[in-house]
């Protein structure tokens, strides 16, 4: 018999190597090399090569135009939730592969749970469930309050029993939860491992692109908040989704991450409730519910979230330090960019916070990723400086550069009318948004350096 042969893979950038070692040469990082185990055929002994040079059986196939390819519409259903048809790009495609991933609790299961049986009124689904029982998703339905009827369940962890059913079953829809229990019976690693996940991956997305079966793959993060697994398994999915929330909060996000059919950073917004998730149409609403009374270090900014503007707070505050090095947090934000900004405000704004610890914090728990938020962070930081309330009226937004000029943002005329229309009346923009017409009951404040913004308080 054969010797099976193995290779060596890193599990952060999937690299292969022939032999262990301790750091990866192509991502630089230390002890991520995992055993593999390869195939005993070779190349040329493929049924389907024949002939002296081996490819003499391959079937031809046209070259074709690229100004000749089809321009229809990609088709696509609906998944039954508006969010989540918003980060998908518009909806499922067959034959298609996502990936959700999230924390443990997160509402993984229950959004695809919902999603199922909401979708089994109208079209074949099978739900294949490797971590709980049958009992136990029946149970979750009930207190859901699920319609269950036309649902196909099947609790199994083998790829082979699972594809199987499915050639018998032909599904529209096809879930697997999760991919880290799934296994090949020809691979020896345990389930999870690199070579099982990634295997067991391309297995089931070979089957969904061969039958025009939308995949539903259900993926476990680090303690870092990236999906586990090899980084290749990234690769052979169409779309990548992070459904993020914390525990101690009702509020759940859905970001796209990677999607070959729609933008991406599309985020969407829901609420867990006793009955499950419900999706947040008006995300804005939400993240602005605010005290009454006013207090310093609290300021109202517009960010753009992949096809849409969200209205979040933002708090600073700003105290004196006992400690020889002052702290820098920032929640939502990335805290290297807090400590150029504070560099920025004292060069050209004159307040000096270097004796100063800076706490922020964006109220929700969405995670700002674009720099929009520059402005609206320094203002805040200033009001908890000096102890003085902003207006409730006032909105901001812009990016900060290093020289203390603000710069323009993109749909920056969007973003005005989206707060517009949740009642503010005063807003500090970059001069290069500023619009022609302000919308009505809108003053717009235009301004081209930090020290212009820090005058208009």
């Amino acid at each position: 018999m054969a010797k099976a042969k193995s290779a060596f893979v890193c599990t952060e950038c999937g690299a292969e190597y022939s032999k262990w070692q301790g750091q990866c040469s192509s991502c630089r990082e230390w002890n991520t090399l995992s055993e593999v185990r390869l195939s005993n055929s070779r190349p040329g002994e493929s049924p389907a090569l024949t002939g002296r040079s081996g490819y003499a059986g391959i079937v031809s196939r046209e070259v074709v135009d690229l100004a000749a390819v089809d321009l229809s519409e990609v088709p696509r259903f609906s998944s039954t939730f508006g969010e989540f048809d918003r980060v998908l790009g518009g909806g499922l495609v067959p034959g298609s592969a996502v990936l959700l991933g999230g924390h443990p609790g997160a509402g993984k299961s229950t959004l695809l749970l919902q999603t199922a049986c909401k979708l089994a009124q109208q079209k074949r689904v099978l739900y294949v469930t490797g971590e709980e029982s049958l009992s136990q998703v029946a149970m979750r339905a009930h207190r859901l309050q699920l319609p269950v009827q036309g649902l196909k369940m099947l609790a199994e962890t083998s790829v082979e029993t699972v594809l199987g059913v499915a050639e018998r079953e032909r599904p529209e829809v096809l879930i697997i939860d999760s991919i880290q229990t799934m296994h090949l019976e020809d691979i020896g690693s345990a389930p999870g491992g690199v070579a099982q996940v990634r295997e067991s991956a391309a297995a089931l997305t070979r089957f969904a692109k061969r039958t025009d079966t939308v995949l539903l793959l259900v993926g476990h993060v680090t303690k870092d908040g990236t999906l586990a697994g090899p980084k290749v398994l990234e690769h052979m999915i169409d779309a990548s989704l992070l459904l993020e929330g914390g525990a101690d909060s009702r509020f759940r996000t859905l970001r796209g991450q990677k999607n070959r059919f729609g933008a991406v950073n599309e985020l969407g917004v829901f609420a867990m409730l006793e009955h499950g998730l419900k999706e947040v149409k008006n995300p804005s609403a939400i993240f602005l519910s605010r005290n009454e009374e006013q207090s310093a270090g609290s300021l109202v900014m517009v960010v753009w979230e992949g096809t849409r503007p969200i209205l979040v707070e933002v708090q600073a505050l700003v105290d004196e330090s006992a400690l020889g090095n002052p702290r820098r947090v920032a929640v939502g934000l990335d805290p290297n960019r807090l400590a150029m900004l504070l560099a920025v405000l004292h060069r050209h704004g004159g307040l000096f916070t270097g004796d100063q610890d800076v706490f922020l914090n964006v109220v929700g728990g969405v995670k700002v990723l674009e720099t929009s938020a520059d402005l609206a962070v320094l203002l805040a930081v200033v009001s908890s400086l000096q102890n003085r309330p902003l207006p409730r009226e006032l909105v901001v937004f812009g990016e900060v550069g290093l020289s203390g000029e603000i710069r323009p943002v993109p749909s920056g005329q969007e973003r005005i009318v989206e707060a517009a229309k949740h009642g503010f009346s005063r807003a500090i923009v970059p001069r290069g948004n500023a619009p022609k017409v302000a919308p009505e009951g809108m003053e717009v404040i235009a301004v081209e350096k930090l020290a212009e913004a820090l005058e208009a308080l």
